[in-house]
């Protein structure tokens, strides 16, 4: 798939290349990234290069994953955002903020337009949102962005080698007044046992 950039009023969404290379090694230092995402740890330069030449042109490239480095109009790098492909119909989403970006609203305002763009762009019906539990500022953003919690799923998520809980929740065309590319029918409501 070619490379799209999205925009909002704030923010200018679009692929990384290797001109994002030191935003994005100097922004990946914070011990918060690093605790809370997979990235490794400690990040180097070469995980930088290889993320910003080949692991986001190659996931345009097979369409498996669209990542977005989420900038301000003067290209100052804000935060990463991802959809990574999991099966027919379904992205989920991953995301970070740059230290000194956090708490404006960006990585929110990224994830309604990145999960707009699957929604209308890609058939996905489903954008699903995980996180290690803990991680109350992603969490956050997901509630922001309108995402339901639907749960914890237990050493469903592998960080550094270690298993780990995570939340899951999904944001659903219909979440944001679109229609689905597919027909939804949503379980019976079923009285809770006594």
């Amino acid at each position: 798939m070619e490379p799209v950039t999205l925009t909002t009023d704030r923010l200018v969404l679009r692929p990384v290349g290797p001109q994002d290379t030191d935003a994005v090694l100097a922004a990946a230092q914070d011990p918060d990234i690093q605790r809370w995402t997979t990235l490794p740890s400690p990040y180097l330069p070469e995980h930088a290069r290889g993320f910003t030449e080949q692991i986001a042109p190659e996931g345009w490239a097979d369409a498996s994953m669209f990542t977005f480095g989420v900038f301000l109009p003067d290209h100052t790098l804000t935060g990463m955002l991802g959809l990574t492909m999991r099966t027919l119909g379904t992205a989920e989403i991953g995301f970070w903020a740059a230290k000194e970006h956090r708490g404006r609203g960006y990585i929110t305002e990224a994830t309604l337009t990145a999960a707009r763009w699957a929604f209308t762009h890609l058939a996905v019906d489903r954008v699903e949102w995980r996180a290690e539990v803990g991680n109350t500022a992603s969490r956050a953003v997901a509630q922001h962005a309108g995402f339901t919690l639907e749960g914890t799923l237990r050493s469903a998520l592998n960080n550094k080698g270690v298993r780990r809980d995570c939340w899951v929740a999904s944001l659903l065309p219909s979440d944001l007044g679109l229609p689905s590319a597919a027909p939804y029918l949503p379980s019976p409501t079923v009285p809770a046992d006594d």
